[in-house]
């Protein structure tokens, strides 16, 4: 997709002298933190400063180091389409162009510190520049992928009362047909080289703009970002991260898992909307002063993501397991990659043959990281680690990672429970500040002296952590992770539905997917069953977000049959066991 007109020339027309903006030092103005001085604070060894903004305090510090030589040559960001369009921004370039960003946001937006944004954008240079813009500005950014429907879209605009919306060319159909019922959205913003009809031009806006900006004096937790996260009944929820949790909680991270210097260029492949984004293509990364590489793929496809590899000096790949399930069924000895070292998956269980199939035909191992929205990553394989087949690693600095039970009593190795975080006096400053406007749900994270993640697992005598399963319902396809009320919920409006069951089903690229049990109407009982399927499929790709569409289903009549007393939950526990074949 074109933005604005050729990428060959967006450098040159957008730049603008950097106005070498200083930041400063935690407790003292004008001098600026480093990043040892992060990794301090990461392992809670030093405390938080009063204020902190990442635009300012880590993104402006690695300029000056470009022009002294310090940090190499290396673009910061380096986008490609596949289609001979590349742009590639410095750290000087960035903070110039995102200042520009800034004032668009601010002056013909007419946003203030605190409103929320919705951000709904592909994997576009426009991406990285608005959500650096609204931490300059202090907005709160809330990423949302292109796959949302109208639905996702009101559900996300109304529940947070956004102000305003920065959307691209597929997203305005979805958009114009809920935003009279969107009372609080006041502007529309359009990354398109296309102009429409009450949408405010982001390119002709930005051509303008001064790239003069000071940035915000934000607070260490004030409200930075929002991300809507699947939960088992009821709507997503809003996780709020604050400006440190994630423009510092993730310094040890880049150092230790993603094992990344400044000399590195790092391609994580996961989508706009999800905060492995922002962990792997953002926060992580930039903290560390690497090279951001991105490919815009719209879809999927093994051939260019192999070419992608021999071609650029990517030495650092980030993907869910789903991507390396594809890779290994291809002849993966006639590739020669042309710096890879270090590779790295999450989002989902790695299956153990993978792992030594990659190995065998790659010579790389793959370093396997567990984490959630609310508190980053808490467990993985790290460099220099032995890796257990199977396992997701020993837990990270700074989280104490136990299994307990009910009671929140440590269990012993080789117990089943959930997987929690011990908590000490405080609250980790690297924790999701709340749900917003959701006090029940943000105390039920906390079970004694522990945060519970909501997953099952077993810890060995070694200290490394095995995955077991989901203690709710959700079901994680491919990284993405889907509620399956959800998708009971837009199953129940089709006319030919009575009840139905969401479950996990096993799948060998996805690792799971969703499979749907379903008890007909009368009128529909007589109905050819394979286009009813397809049918049903297609009615929840346009209820729901695409990728939470039921890929199985099985139009059955015994559920119906269990006792009409027990709840969904339950009623899913028997159709899973039975589906995953312990029954």
């Amino acid at each position: 997709m074109k933005i604005f007109f050729r990428y060959q020339t967006f450098r040159f027309v957008w730049l603008t002298k950097p106005s070498g903006q200083r930041f400063h030092k935690s407790h003292q103005p004008g001098v600026p933190l480093t990043l040892a001085d992060f990794e301090a604070i990461n392992r809670c060894e030093r405390s938080l400063p009063k204020n902190f903004n990442f635009a300012r305090d880590v993104l402006d510090q690695w300029s000056p180091k470009e022009k002294t030589g310090e940090r190499p040559a290396n673009p910061a960001l380096w986008w490609v389409n596949g289609k001979g369009d590349e742009v590639k921004w410095s750290f000087g370039e960035l903070g110039s162009l995102s200042r520009k960003a800034a004032n668009v946001l601010t002056k013909p937006c007419g946003l203030e510190r605190g409103d929320r944004v919705a951000v709904i954008l592909p994997r576009i240079p426009e991406w990285w520049l608005i959500s650096v813009a609204c931490m300059r500005t202090g907005l709160v950014f809330m990423p949302g992928t292109t796959q949302l429907t109208a639905k996702d879209i009101l559900y996300r605009l109304r529940a947070s009362k956004a102000k305003c919306i920065v959307a691209s060319d597929e997203v305005i159909p979805a958009v114009e047909s809920i935003v009279s019922e969107c009372p609080d959205l006041k502007t529309k913003l359009l990354v398109s080289p296309h102009s429409q009809n009450g949408w405010l031009s982001f390119p002709e806006l930005f051509q303008t703009a001064s790239a003069e900006h000071s940035c915000v004096e934000t607070g260490s937790q004030e409200p930075m970002a929002i991300y809507f996260t699947s939960g088992t009944t009821g709507s997503p929820k809003m996780a709020q991260h604050s400006q440190s949790s994630l423009g510092i909680g993730y310094t040890l991270c880049g150092r230790y898992w993603l094992d990344l210097k400044s000399t590195d260029i790092i391609w994580n492949m996961s989508d706009t909307g999800w905060i492995k984004a922002a962990i792997g293509s953002m926060f992580s990364s930039w903290l560390q002063g690497a090279c951001v590489f991105v490919h815009r793929m719209a879809q999927f496809d093994t051939d260019t993501f192999l070419d992608t590899l021999t071609t650029y000096p990517i030495t650092t790949l980030c993907s869910a397991p789903t991507v390396y399930r594809m890779l290994v069924q291809k002849d993966l000895k006639r590739y020669k990659f042309k710096k890879l070292r270090h590779c790295l998956t999450g989002g989902e269980p790695l299956n153990p043959e993978v792992l030594e199939q990659w190995k065998v035909q790659t010579g790389l191992e793959l370093y396997e990281g567990y984490g959630q929205t609310e508190v980053g990553i808490i467990c993985a394989n790290q460099k220099g680690q032995e890796i257990k087949p199977g396992s997701m690693g020993k837990r990270v600095l700074p989280y104490d990672v136990q299994i307990i039970d009910e009671n929140g009593n440590i269990l012993p190795p080789g117990k089943e429970g959930e997987i929690a975080l011990r908590l000490t006096s405080t609250r980790p400053f690297c924790f999701f500040s709340e749900y917003v406007d959701n006090p029940e749900k943000t105390a039920a994270t906390i079970r004694g002296n522990f945060y519970v993640t909501g997953d099952r697992g077993v810890m060995d005598s070694d200290g490394y952590f095995w995955f077991v399963g989901r203690a709710d319902d959700v079901i994680i396809s491919s990284g993405y992770r889907i509620g399956p009320f959800e998708v009971e919920s837009a199953l129940i409006e089709h006319p030919a539905v009575v009840e139905s069951a969401v479950v996990s089903s096993p799948d060998p690229v996805r690792g799971e997917v969703v499979k749907a049990f379903v008890v007909l109407s009368a009128p529909f009982k007589s109905s050819n069953p394979e286009k009813l399927t397809l049918e049903l499929q297609d009615h929840v790709k346009k209820s729901t977000a695409p990728y939470k569409y039921p890929r199985k289903a099985s139009i059955v009549e015994f559920v119906k049959e269990l006792p009409k007393t027990i709840t969904g939950k339950i009623k899913r526990n028997v159709l899973r066991d039975h589906e995953w074949g312990r029954t």
